[in-house]
């Protein structure tokens, strides 16, 4: 009989993971690593190993230790056998040379595991203690660790060696940059920039010529548009701007003598120039990426030591025409305009050009890839599915480096999403599903099948709508006819009630479940915005205020605070919410009246001036029950239909700065008889 333990929480539906084979030639019989309590093995450390060698074969005693009940002794005394030896050790016809392959394998009686560098070397031993001790690594606070008290074996034949495509792998989550124990357990880097200059890592123009102190005396060091210098980006023909960035380049160096990475990129706008100059690249190269590279081809020469990065990106996306980054160039390719629904390579045809082209002229890629909703971190956000498909995209492209920037802050299914997308970085080649099950049946354990049944089908009707786009910046209300219909989200509401009273004897599993719930609460409370008639409307008979308790409370517990990038705190959305049913129990004259529009909308809402008066109240998003004017006021008439006395007169607007949505100078209203 078999035991199992257990890393802060109770898994009963992993099957066991280690393996005792019976082999008929004696050299291939299992090695007895641990038998009825005792080890004759001792774990070996490479004389000159580092200190990172020396914890790493702490870590493997540990978890042995935990599994087979026997503290395994940890040493360097490298004639010790049989051992369990860690560090760097050359194996003929494995590829231990890269300094990110690893490799294990067996000799005789000794266990060796190795990599082609230390960071490869803790890596090959996470891989042993998953692949061959049995241990999972969900999240930080669920670990799967097997008891084999009885016996610990491995195959007399071992032999494993594995080179990861993608050599730097970065998931944006707090998961891996506030538990770093956990990301080398996944294989991630702790940062989002590792090896950068810090204050250089990305928009970094105006970092270097900064407009306040140069524009007024130089307005030729910026972008010529329409005839007029702009501070908007630089002029990237102007040789006074090269000598300053040159030099910023080398004083930043110098403070940061042990980093190898400085961005020299564009700042976050498309105002590029288009001086004489810089438009002759760009018409020889086809590109405004000319003479981005050209600039930036310029800096890496002066500094052939030094990784110099820049973005491809919005306007220079597009590959330049026969000008190819200098060999220290690393070129950061973003897919910010691609619909998330659908595999990029299917929904974004443009993007896997540019990426092709880019890949013809470097090896140097690195990708800034996005996997969540920015507008709304806990909304419903169905792009689980094209994940593996983009990695394998990156990846078949010479993609050495993949950032993916999730939200950092938790989100919808944050550590499926972060489980995930560190496994599909390390190996290109797993199947998704096969991933996500695994997870589901560890971390959700009974509640697992129900979470299934929510992603299956929240995913399954956002891709029956072909016309759909998943945006990075939408919101939940563009799913409203489709996957986020009411009768939908009745479905999944009832499903969370299953998968919770599934695990309702286990607190901490209740507790994963609720945080999962999120979105699906979320959605649910965006949608009560259309039908906010009373304090008591909702779905499956739960009112709304409730529904906002339960919100608030398990945010609470989870410690979840933001709601957004642009900093919308869990409590002011809340506040913000209680306010608007607070609003709605008002007399409201207006409701369903007529609006006859004098000057003409220009986006959002259908461009139907009737929401202006239906009883819905907007989202924090402008798609969400919003009405926009561009370039022209608005001029409404609201016929009341009778003579009326009007005591308080009121409209809400949106402000979102960052895409240009803003609140109106002035507001007036008329009363007439007629």
């Amino acid at each position: 009989m078999r035991s199992m333990s257990f890393k802060n929480f109770n898994l009963g539906f992993f099957m066991g993971c280690l393996i005792l084979s019976l082999f008929s030639c004696e050299s291939d019989a299992p090695l007895t690593l641990i038998e009825s309590g005792e080890s004759t093995y001792t774990i070996v450390i490479a004389g000159d190993s580092e200190v990172l060698i020396h914890e790493i074969a702490e870590e493997l005693s540990m978890y042995m230790e935990q599994i087979g009940g026997v503290k395994i002794k940890v040493t360097s005394d490298s004639i010790t056998t049989p051992s369990i030896r860690v560090g760097m050790a050359y194996k003929e016809g494995f590829n231990l040379l890269d300094a990110s392959s690893i490799a294990y394998w067996v000799e005789g009686k000794d266990v060796f595991i190795s990599g082609g560098s230390d960071i490869a070397v803790r890596n090959a031993v996470y891989t042993f203690i998953e692949q061959e001790l049995g241990c999972k690594f969900l999240s930080p606070d669920a670990e799967y660790i097997p008891l084999h008290h009885g016996g610990v074996f491995v195959q007399g034949d071992l032999s494993y060696q594995y080179t990861p495509p993608i050599k730097t792998r970065t998931v944006h989550s707090v998961l891996y940059y506030d538990r770093p124990v956990f990301a080398h357990k996944r294989k991630v880097t702790v940062e989002a920039f590792p090896r950068y200059v810090s204050g250089a890592r990305v928009h970094t123009f105006h970092r270097f010529v900064p407009a306040e102190r140069y524009y007024k005396d130089h307005p030729r060091y910026f972008a010529l548009r329409d005839g007029k210098r702009r501070a908007t980006q630089l002029c990237l023909t102007n040789e006074d701007v090269y000598l300053i960035v040159k030099d910023k380049v080398a004083a930043l160096l110098l403070e940061h003598p042990d980093k190898r990475v400085i961005s020299v990129s564009q700042n976050d706008n498309t105002l590029y120039c288009q001086c004489e100059k810089c438009e002759a690249i760009h018409s020889r190269t086809g590109s405004p990426a000319g003479s981005m590279i050209y600039f930036v081809n310029r800096i890496a020469k002066a500094f052939p030591q030094i990784q110099i990065s820049t973005l491809a990106y919005q306007y220079t996306r597009k590959a330049p025409r026969d000008l190819k980054p200098e060999p220290n160039v690393l070129i950061t390719l973003c897919t910010i305009e691609c619909d998330r629904s659908r595999p990029i390579e299917v929904g974004c045809k443009e993007f896997v050009k540019d990426l092709e082209d880019w890949s013809a002229l470097t090896s140097n890629i690195r990708i800034w890839d996005y996997t969540t909703q920015f507008t709304n971190f806990l909304a419903p956000f169905p792009n689980l599915r094209t994940l593996a498909p983009n990695i394998r995209l990156f990846e078949s492209n010479n993609a050495q480096w993949v950032f993916e920037q999730h939200s950092r802050h938790p989100s919808e299914l944050f550590e499926l999403r972060s489980y995930l997308i560190a496994r599909l970085l390390w190996d290109p080649t797993l199947e998704y599903e096969g991933i996500q099950q695994e997870f589901l049946d560890g971390y959700y354990q009974e509640a697992g099948r129900y979470i299934k049944q929510y992603i299956t089908e929240v995913h399954d009707a956002m891709e029956a709508d072909t016309s759909f786009f998943l945006f990075l910046y939408g919101d939940p209300s563009q799913g409203f006819n489709t996957f986020l219909d009411a009768t939908r989200l009745m479905t999944y509401d009832q499903w969370y009630d299953e998968a919770e009273m599934a695990v309702s004897g286990k607190p901490s599993i209740v507790a994963r479940v609720r945080a999962a719930r999120l979105s699906v609460d979320y959605a649910i409370l965006e949608y009560g915005r259309r039908t906010m008639g009373a304090r008591e409307s909702g779905i499956q008979g739960i009112p709304l205020i409730e529904r906002l308790k339960r919100f608030n409370n398990t945010t609470s517990v989870q410690g979840i605070t933001m709601m957004n990038e642009m900093g919308l705190t869990v409590q002011e959305y809340v506040a913000y919410y209680r306010q608007l049913l607070d609003k709605v129990q008002e007399p409201n004259i207006a409701l369903g009246k007529k609006v006859t529009l004098l000057t003409r909308p220009r986006k959002y809402a259908d461009e139907n001036p009737m929401v202006l008066t239906d009883g819905g109240r907007g989202g924090l998003n402008f798609y969400a029950n919003w009405l926009g004017f561009e370039g022209n006021d608005m001029e409404a008439i609201i016929d009341l239909g009778m003579m009326q006395e009007i005591v308080h007169c009121e409209t809400a607007f949106l402000q979102v700065t960052n895409h240009l949505v803003f609140y109106p100078r002035s507001v007036k209203y008329y009363g007439s008889k007629d």
